[in-house]
């Protein structure tokens, strides 16, 4: 049966203190709402649909970043949770199969548990995740008769006996597309808030004879996020999350609390993470490769038996082949080097290619930046960079070729040539002495002058 989505996005975020939507604050390098169209996007749905609010634009262009094809609608009055399902109304008209309703600053529901969500629609007409509290608070509490969900009540309109009741609301719900909004048209307003509940749909489904169930999921995976507080609360389940799962597939994290993945890190198994290292988004570490510490990674791909680190920065473009060894205090963007080339020390590599076997010395900089334009630098397979070789693109350093130590090469150098681009040297005797004196004098009159 086919399943959609729809993800609420709307919501200002007063807690937050920020002129950012809320949903666009990051978890793992990741915007909240990226994290739940991800955990959506394994049921392969038919139709996406992200209702807007606050920020709109904003929160729209981040969606369709993440998917192409999701589909807007916006949600210009707050009005409730039904309100706002509602606004997807047109972009799902003719929709077959389930509607899922999540929540884009609720990052955390698994891919599973929407997968039972969805087998559990086959014996009801509404499914609603809920969750054992360890401390229920204000949450929505469920009420249950046997797997029978009865309603949900809003904390503000519960008894102290349904406040009793440990089993709470997710918000999350699964529904029939047509049944979904038939419900909703008789939603009202008549409580505590005033506003128009999603979950008000379960009573009303059961007083048509329609049969409703709850799901039961962690309270991890139910973690909304309203506050600086619950960002940063968010970010730890993650990474605790992450790691765990990292050295079940055979990572080795060598002090695992100091390792920050981010929401897409692939590891391969037998590779070594020693401590401190942080992976931005868009890095993939191939098997027996090893992260040294205190070294940061983003948009990169490191191969089977490299070495990078520590203290190594790899930035967006970035390809290591297998056995590279990048050392500490490099940085490296948009550089590809081939099977066993070595930058070991306190060089910059930019918009560069660097051939197999080849050695980059220490202080070594592609300077790539007119001001304007980015330019490329080539260096052939088994060429030799003297230390503080300055490379000054466009330039292409030949095959087995070598710089001087000190050069600033400009041209280009043919293969087996070495190319010496620095100035004679004029030793000038007893000059030194003469200067240090003058200089010396000139400190004591100064200090004198000002006493």
């Amino acid at each position: 049966m086919p399943t959609n989505l729809v993800i609420l996005a709307a919501g200002q975020g007063t807690r937050m203190q920020s002129d950012l939507p809320k949903v666009l604050h990051e978890v793992a390098g990741a915007p909240l709402l990226h994290h739940a169209m991800q955990a959506g996007a394994t049921l392969q749905p038919d139709r996406v649909v992200v209702v807007t609010g606050n920020g709109a634009e904003d929160v729209a262009a981040a969606a369709q970043d993440f998917d192409p094809q999701v589909l807007i609608a916006e949600q210009t009055e707050r009005l409730g949770t039904a309100h706002a399902v509602a606004q997807a109304r047109t972009a799902l008209e003719g929709a077959e199969g389930d509607v899922i309703v999540l929540y884009g600053d609720t990052p955390f529901v698994r891919p599973e548990t929407l997968e039972r969500m969805v087998e559990a629609r086959a014996d009801h007409a509404v499914v609603v995740l809920g969750f054992e509290a360890a401390d229920p608070g204000r949450y929505g509490r469920l009420v249950m008769n046997g797997d029978a969900l009865e309603r949900i009540v809003e904390f503000k309109d519960a008894t102290d006996e349904e406040r009793a009741i440990t089993l709470c609301n997710s918000g999350v719900i699964c529904v029939d597309a047509a049944t979904l909004f038939e419900l909703i048209e008789a939603v009202g307003k008549d409580n505590a808030s005033g506003e128009y509940y999603l979950t008000d749909i379960v009573a009303i489904a059961c007083s048509r004879g329609l049969s409703a169930t709850a799901v039961a999921c962690e309270e991890a995976e139910t973690l909304g996020v309203n506050s600086r507080a619950d960002l940063a609360a968010a970010e730890l389940v993650f990474q605790n999350r992450a790691r765990s799962q990292a050295m079940q597939e055979g990572v080795t994290l060598q002090a695992p609390d100091t390792v920050w993945f981010a929401y897409d890190t692939v590891i391969g198994r037998d590779a070594l993470v020693e401590p401190h290292v942080v992976f931005g988004p868009g890095v993939t570490i191939e098997t027996g490769a090893r992260i040294r510490a205190f070294s940061h990674l983003e948009g990169c791909h490191v191969s089977r038996g490299a070495v990078v680190g520590p203290y190594a920065r790899l930035r967006p473009g970035t390809e290591l082949a297998e056995d590279v060894k990048v050392g500490n205090f490099v940085e490296i963007k948009n550089g590809i080097l081939d099977a066993g080339a070595k930058v070991n020390h306190l060089t910059y590599i930019g918009d560069a290619s660097i051939g197999a076997g080849t050695n980059v010395g220490a202080g070594t900089v592609t300077c790539n930046y007119d001001g304007v334009f980015k330019h490329f630098t080539e260096i052939g397979a088994g060429a030799f960079i003297g230390s503080d070789t300055m490379l000054v693109a466009p330039v292409k350093i030949g095959a087995g070729a070598m710089t001087a130590s000190g050069s600033v090469i400009t041209s280009d150098v043919p293969a087996d040539a070495l190319a010496l681009g620095r100035a004679r040297q004029e030793n000038k005797p007893d000059l030194a002495r003469k200067l240090m004196e003058r200089l010396r004098e000139a400190k004591r009159n100064q200090s004198g002058g000002n006493s």
